[in-house]
């Protein structure tokens, strides 16, 4: 039988009176219940299901759409916690199971939490555990300097923010390195600053080199356009304030000035920047 939690395509082999049996290429059969399909279905029909286990354990078919999948990690909310531990809202009709044992703090209703979707190898049920690190990898890496990758904001941390790189591995933005609000389960596109001697790997949001000028330059010359053509900001300005105005360095912000200024597209005066048609 193809494994629980993931996506498979099979071929609709008869109807019953409480669903249908499915048959997969290598001639084995699931069963899925009329509620889990989302139209009706004729015979010879091939279609797209997910795996899951029902209440009893049985492998069962669905053409619902799952928020997460296997050895995957996603942003989960907690339905309800019972006796024996949490229930997360998967998006499917059975909740997925995180027991205690597996929570890294005690979970409660209604919070979101990032969970890691494992087949448990005593029940061989799928189960969810908030205790990633231990699917994390140092070793062999997959990624390289100036890389651009996936992320999932993590934890905090004293330095910055811990990051998920590509699902696989444990990385790190450093606090001047974050100049945006970023979230606990946010989703973002990041590029690896650099990896050191012990395979820790630290990240940036922000392209690198020529690419990192441009959207910035652009950023500041739209922010120009919706303000009259005139920013009270100029390459003398606290940092502080560019960051806390612009969500950009001071060192990103006078490189998007000289690339918007090169171009022949504002002036810099004293009291602020102009578009270059723009009076003062």
């Amino acid at each position: 039988m193809p494994t629980p939690g993931t996506y498979q395509t099979v071929t609709v082999q008869l109807k019953q009176p409480n669903g249908y049996l499915l048959v997969f290429e290598s001639g084995e059969t699931i069963f899925m219940p009329f509620d889990e399909s989302t139209r009706d279905l004729t015979t010879d029909e091939e279609v797209k299901i997910y795996i899951f286990q029902d209440s009893e354990g049985r492998d069962t078919a669905t053409m619902h759409t799952p928020t997460i999948e296997l050895n995957k990690i996603e942003l989960l909310e907690v339905k309800a916690v019972t006796d024996h531990g949490a229930f997360m809202d998967w998006g499917i009709s059975k909740d997925l199971f995180v027991p205690f044992a597996e929570q890294s703090n005690r979970m409660m209703e209604g919070r979101k939490n990032l969970i890691y979707l494992y087949i448990d190898r005593k029940s061989e049920r799928l189960t969810g555990t908030t205790k990633i690190e231990r699917y994390l990898t140092e070793s062999p890496l997959t990624v390289k300097e100036k890389d651009q990758v996936d992320l999932i904001i993590w934890n905090k941390s004293d330095l910055g923010r811990n990051v998920i790189i590509n699902q696989q591995h444990e990385g790190l933005i450093y606090q001047d390195d974050i100049f945006q609000n970023i979230r606990y389960g946010e989703k973002h596109t990041g590029y690896i600053k650099q990896i050191r001697p012990d395979n820790k790997i630290d990240v940036t949001l922000r392209p690198f080199g020529y690419k990192k000028v441009e959207p910035n330059a652009d950023f500041i010359y739209d922010l120009l356009q919706k303000s009259d053509g005139y920013l009270n900001l100029h390459d003398k300005s606290d940092p502080n304030e560019i960051r806390a105005r612009l969500e950009m360095s001071k060192k990103t912000f006078k490189k998007a000035l000289g690339k918007l200024y090169k171009n022949e597209m504002i002036r810099i005066e004293d009291d602020g920047i102009y578009l270059r048609n723009q009076s003062n």
